[in-house]
């Protein structure tokens, strides 16, 4: 059974390669079929997909809200909106900032990730 109370315990990607006053960057690896721990983006941000693949979403409570294709190649640029997240590129992506997602494709999915801080 789903724990309702479920707080966010993961970060934004599966590997922090580097971090400085301005941006974190981030590696992010999904297996096909596999699911992020709920995390929390506190940073606009964009990702390029190096391996693309669906992406199905979860709410804090585990709710699917829904999916997007995240094909290899494409990038993605989300800013922080109280508790949504929502894009500043032509995506119309919105989702609440406080999330999992699952691979929902057949092979593994990987990006690069970039947050910017804000000063």
């Amino acid at each position: 059974m789903g724990d309702t109370s479920r707080q966010p315990t993961g970060d934004v990607g599966s590997r922090k390669i580097f971090e400085d006053d301005d941006i974190i960057l981030w590696e992010f690896e999904l297996a096909p079929g596999e699911k992020t721990p709920c995390h929390t983006h506190e940073h606009d941000y964009l990702f390029y997909v190096l391996a693309g693949t669906r992406l199905e979403v979860y709410d804090a409570q585990d709710r699917h809200l829904g999916g997007f294709d995240s094909p290899t190649g494409a990038t993605f640029a989300l800013a922080v909106d109280g508790d949504e997240l929502v894009s500043t590129d032509d995506k119309g992506l919105r989702a609440p900032k406080t999330h999992s997602a699952v691979n929902a494709g057949p092979s593994a999915y990987r990006e690069i990730l970039v947050e910017k801080k804000k000063k």
